[in-house]
């Protein structure tokens, strides 16, 4: 990487961004990259801007079917009915005025009306996917130059970050889709250390070797599925695999085995939603009287359309054994106005099942995945609201990630806002060992201090459970709850006592802390963020 020394008196200011003219210059020929997806080039405007060769390259590896949210449901979607045309109609719920537009200060978005940008249709349309969308936007936001280093002492040109982003995205284990809303929450000023961007736009510059213990399926999900999809290790919930695409990919997913698109370093486990594997996992479910909670996930719950959401729950709510199900979506973090867009029905589907299961005796609930406060805005919050309004009862489950959220002050503040906003603060989870994440994942010293800090800060039933999921199929234990903790050696131990299957019994589970920062954890001065 080349950077330049600039005067100790440069002043980085915060996101306001600025228009700049989308260049010319090339990011080099030396490298090599395929498209991640097979349609990223289809309705790309190019003019104004060069494309490096290697964006668009023919031999690329395709988007696993899907049911996605817009279009008809793939021809073996299970129990699809023929689909109405409901994103035909506008945005139908009411803008306030005087709300921050702040999509606007992406140069990208400079001229998009609030009804545009909180129409879902819209925010599918414009969502940046595959290296060629990827190249255009970053050409078209990223300033002619970004800070290196968190001072602004060194500086490097726009096509310099861009080339670490797709050099980053040849070496990453998660194919590129990001929302427009996600997007637009992140400091374009400053990528390199904006918190979002951290999570979901790889820059190979600050990854870090591998872990020897990292591994693409760390928990043996494959291993503890006794139909394909479903994972079942603990006694009375299993865990149900429906579709493998999200609205928006985290780099550091634990189910980067399986979920999204190949990439150059991965070929995904395929878990193509069909009729026959539904059907399978329905029956297991069935004949398992000790089952009782089922999580449905993928992938991500987004990308089911409300009839299938309706099926599944449905479905669920029939079992006599089930008692509680949750539907595990990232979409109120990344897209959430779907929840306020009354011309789809997601959100609808979502509150009736909701409301069945309540008559039934059951519950049901919303898992999402917020990790920075940055993720939080006015749109997020009246989403939040909505769902509150109508009773669904939202979880939030966070991952502890190196310059994300590994401070007391922001860990301590997405708590605080989440309550807020009525959703639970459910569980902070220690980074799993999953491969190409190295940089992100921090000492378990970490989320013990930060536990010992938070716990009594806020209402106990606000309070998240900060735990470990213990690799080789433990399933979640506390982290305080360790047998064993070497800070030297990075090495911790814990048991699992109530996970006995597939002869885990007493078996002693061990977790490793990243390599890179073992002396400032043993010394017990851990400096979080880099």
């Amino acid at each position: 990487m080349i950077a330049r020394i600039i005067r100790p008196n440069r002043v980085i200011r915060g996101p306001v961004f600025q228009p700049n003219p989308v260049s010319s210059r090339r990011t080099g020929s030396s490298l090599r990259l395929q498209a991640q997806v097979a349609d990223v080039s289809k309705g790309i405007d190019t003019d104004g801007c060069s494309l490096p060769a290697f964006i668009g390259n023919p031999n690329v590896q395709s988007e696993p079917s899907v049911v996605g949210p817009i279009g008809t449901p793939p021809y073996d979607s299970p129990g699809a009915a023929k689909l109405e045309n409901v994103l035909a109609n506008p945005v139908s719920f009411e803008i306030q005025s005087g709300r921050d537009e702040f999509w606007r200060k992406v140069p990208y978005w400079a001229d998009v009306t609030a009804k545009d940008f909180l129409s879902y249709r819209w925010s599918v349309a414009n969502t940046v996917q595959g290296t060629v969308k990827l190249f255009k936007f970053l050409q078209a936001v990223v300033p002619e130059e970004v800070p290196v280093d968190k001072l602004g002492m060194q500086m490097q040109s726009r096509d310099e970050f861009i080339k670490d982003v797709l050099d980053g995205v040849a070496a990453a284990t998660m194919a590129i889709r990001m929302t427009p809303y996600i997007l637009s929450r992140i400091n374009w000023q400053d990528p390199r250390h904006d918190p979002i961007a951290r999570q979901f736009l790889p820059m190979k510059s600050i990854m870090l070797p591998d872990h020897p213990k990292l591994t693409l399926d760390s928990l043996h999900e494959t291993a503890d599925s006794p139909v394909k999809a479903l994972v079942h290790r603990y006694t009375d919930k299993a865990l149900f695999l429906p579709t493998s695409v999200c609205p928006t990919y985290c780099m550091f997913c634990t189910r980067s085995y399986a979920v999204g698109a190949d990439t150059d370093t991965v070929t995904k486990a395929s878990l193509k939603p069909t009729r026959r594997r539904w059907e399978e996992a329905f029956a297991y479910i069935e004949s398992r009287p000790e089952l009782q909670d089922i999580v449905v996930s993928g992938g991500d719950s987004y990308y089911l359309q409300p009839e299938q959401l309706t099926l599944i729950g449905e479905r669920l709510i029939s079992l006599p054994n089930i008692k509680r199900f949750r539907f595990a979506s990232k979409g109120l973090a990344v897209a959430p106005s779907r929840i306020l867009d009354e011309s789809d029905g997601w959100v609808n589907a979502l509150i009736d099942i909701s409301n069945k299961a309540k008559k039934a005796g059951k519950s049901m609930a919303l898992h999402t995945h917020f990790n920075s406060p940055n993720e939080i805005s006015w749109i997020s919050s009246d989403a939040s609201q909505k769902l509150f309004e109508n009773g669904v009862m939202v979880r939030n489950q966070t991952v502890l990630l190196r310059g994300v959220n590994d401070d007391y002050e922001t860990m301590s503040t997405l708590i605080h806002q989440l309550a807020d906003n009525n959703i639970t603060p459910y569980y902070v989870y220690q980074c799993d060992l999953v491969e190409r994440v190295e940089h992100l994942r921090t000492p378990l010293q970490t989320i013990l201090d930060l536990e010992a800090k938070i716990r009594g800060s806020i209402a106990g039933f606000m309070t998240p459970s900060f735990v470990v999921d213990l690799p080789g199929g433990g399933g979640k234990r506390l982290a305080c709850s360790y047998q064993s903790y070497d800070r030297d050696t990075g090495v911790s131990t814990f048991l699992a006592p109530a996970v006995t299957g597939r002869d885990k019994a007493d078996k002693v589970y061990e977790y490793y802390d990243p390599v890179g920062i073992l002396p400032q954890a043993s010394r017990g001065v851990y400096k979080p963020s880099i």
